[in-house]
């Protein structure tokens, strides 16, 4: 299902910096109505067409807050993430990963699922190449991304017949803060944000928004895998879920 990003009403969530203002940015330059720049902390953009939100994605009276603002809403974009090296030895850090990369992303959209239901809006989840291949380095991260692609996938089928549409972004290593440290080739956030929205807006159901997954992207949607989450939605009942 293509979507068109102009004249709509945006939210993403960990907009204050890196991918999150990227995505800002980009959806701004597409020409959209509204953007609803969410953060853990005060933001200011100059642009009328921007709405900073206060909120913390594992803080449930600031999700209520920020739906109870937010008047209509197209399209979510689920951003906001945290990465802490770890060797899984630390459980409040694999922990904090579990609250921010999956129950936050989840919750956000379960609060907000009245008024993309409302919209047949769409939801777009970050997720990360590390879902697929755990980095053994950030290995509390790959589970918590891992766990946030399988949400994604179930909630794609779950919600198709409310005409909500799902995608998942599966970027490797992007030039921010998160993982500025690991000496590897990263790609700037303007570039993952532009190639992403470009996703979106053509309908794809996995995104791959840099040259490091773009190498993955055909293998990923011929492969197996694939295949199983296509036959897998199948079970679901074609008629809307309860609200």
């Amino acid at each position: 299902m293509s979507v068109a990003i102009a004249d709509k009403t945006v939210l993403v969530t960990g907009a204050n910096r890196g991918l999150g203002r990227a995505l800002v940015d980009e959806a701004l330059r597409r020409g959209a109505k509204r953007v609803y720049a969410a953060s853990r902390q005060p933001m200011v953009v100059p642009d009328q067409r921007v709405t900073p939100l206060i909120l913390d994605v594992t803080n449930p009276g600031q999700i209520q807050q920020a739906v109870a603002r937010v008047e209509a809403l197209d399209i979510l974009i689920n951003n906001a993430g945290v990465s802490v090296p770890d060797d899984l030895s630390d459980r409040p850090a694999f922990d904090q990963h579990l609250a921010v990369n999956l129950y936050g992303t989840l919750d956000v959209t379960q609060a907000f699922l009245p008024s993309l239901t409302r919209a047949h809006g769409t939801v777009v989840n970050v997720v990360s190449l590390g879902a697929v291949a755990a980095v053994p380095v950030l290995p509390a991260y790959s589970v918590s991304k891992a766990a946030s692609l399988s949400v994604t996938q179930s909630l794609r089928a779950l919600l198709a017949g409310r005409g909500v549409s799902v995608h998942a972004v599966l970027p490797g290593p992007i030039d921010t803060d998160m993982v500025r440290a690991l000496d590897i080739p990263k790609t700037p956030p303007g570039d993952v944000a532009r190639a992403t929205l470009d996703g979106v807006e053509r309908g794809e159901e996995e995104i791959f928004p840099d040259p490091m997954s773009q190498s993955l992207a055909d293998s990923w949607r011929r492969g197996v895998a694939k295949e199983l989450e296509r036959q897998n939605a199948a079970l679901v009942q074609a008629e809307p879920i309860a609200a």
